[in-house]
């Protein structure tokens, strides 16, 4: 068991671990935030939460660099971090937004249900025309019995998409490495 708890005090795993809790919590606070203004809290508005997850990203990728790098950072390590934060975030999030919905407030699973069969029906016209009447009656089954479990897979898959580029494109910004060892 000791070994177990010594692989993730690797700062490598640590700290990005404890910064995906953080980011996780703030979005969650995101989501309570548009909770408590009357927003549909589980509309496309939360998409905006990712904007948390790239600064918590960019601060947790410079501080790794600054204090456990040394002022350098290879592009694996960039690329470890972002996407075992994003993973971490992800799950967190995902994991309390369900419980609210279960537990809290299950109206706001009620709405969101409301809100995308609706959805369907304003775009109805374009969907019957290109997917057909069958798949339309099939994403309509789909809407009407969706259950708050989704939401962990949902978020994760969601969150998991969205980072690819971000976390690229930070661990390329950061990436400093030692070349002195290539001179004579």
């Amino acid at each position: 068991m000791k070994n177990i708890f010594s692989y993730f005090n690797n700062p490598l795993l640590k700290i990005p671990l404890l910064s995906g809790l953080i980011t996780g919590l703030l979005c969650f606070l995101y989501f309570l935030g548009l909770y408590a203004v009357g927003v549909p809290a589980l509309g496309n508005i939360r998409v905006l939460d990712y904007g948390i997850v790239i600064i918590m990203l960019v601060t947790t990728v410079w501080y790794y660099r600054k204090n456990i790098g040394n002022g350098r950072l290879h592009l694996w390590e960039g690329l470890t971090i972002g996407y075992v934060l994003n993973t971490v975030a992800a799950l967190v999030t995902g994991w309390l937004i369900y419980l609210f919905v279960t537990y809290v407030d299950p109206s706001v699973w009620d709405q969101y249900i409301v809100n995308s069969k609706n959805l369907l029906l304003e775009g109805k016209k374009q969907f019957m025309d290109t997917m057909g009447p069958e798949a339309f009656a099939e994403q309509w089954q789909k809407a009407s019995t969706m259950q708050p479990g989704i939401l962990l897979p949902d978020e994760l898959t969601k969150k998991t998409a969205l980072a690819v580029l971000p976390v690229l494109i930070i661990s390329l910004i950061f990436r400093k490495q030692d070349y002195t060892i290539l001179n004579p």
